[in-house]
């Protein structure tokens, strides 16, 4: 589809349109006469607030915990050792993809199901929400990292490639978790810019 939707707008740039979605001056013309009408603009939804259940924000921590769940034995291992693929995997990262709605001024996240071709490293996750019904976004775990005395680091937040991958993407909010208790989302505003952070709210 994202294909698709490039050709199209390759195609339209070759035919000398200025404006991405414009209608070419010279399409149709075997049908009749049309003028060149630019169409609006993929635009996202208005909301202010993204609300989780208390349910779905236990199921985030438990998958963290799982993909997590040995990082404290990186005595004998350190960042190098780990990038290189020599050192033990501690830890994996974990991609699900957010199930939700848009409701007045608030985007509801319902549900977390698992990415599909899920691939997961130390320091990578690989996978897709293709086919997703409902799907508003995604969500991802962060590693503890070691320093040079192999003590556990805090990847913190969403990192500039995770917000360069959302600005690029039809989802309307990113969500990274890399602890139990921290949790940090961006959003998209009506014009498709990204807000970092974003207010999320238990409920």
């Amino acid at each position: 589809m994202r294909l698709l939707v490039a050709l199209g707008l390759a195609g339209a740039m070759m035919l000398g349109s200025s404006e991405r979605g414009a209608v070419p001056s010279d399409a149709g013309r075997s049908i009749g006469s049309h003028r060149a009408v630019p169409l609006p603009a993929p635009r996202s939804p208005s909301f202010q607030v993204v609300v989780l259940s208390t349910d779905l924000r236990g199921l985030m921590s438990a998958l963290w915990v799982e993909n997590n769940r040995h990082w404290d034995e990186l005595a004998d291992q350190n960042t190098l050792t780990q990038l290189l693929g020599t050192g033990k995997p501690t830890q994996r990262e974990y991609l699900g993809c957010l199930v939700g709605d848009v409701a007045g001024d608030t985007l509801f996240v319902r549900r977390l199901v698992h990415a599909k071709h899920l691939k997961q490293l130390q320091f990578a996750v690989a996978g897709d929400c293709e086919g997703v019904e409902r799907l508003v976004g995604s969500f991802h775990t962060h590693p503890y990292r070691a320093d040079s005395a192999g003590h556990a680091l805090k990847e913190r937040g969403l990192s500039p490639m995770d917000l360069k991958t959302f600005a690029a993407a039809p989802d309307l909010v990113t969500m990274v978790m890399w602890d139990l208790d921290s949790l940090d989302a961006a959003t998209k505003a009506v014009d498709g810019s990204v807000r970092h952070p974003a207010a999320v709210r238990i409920r």
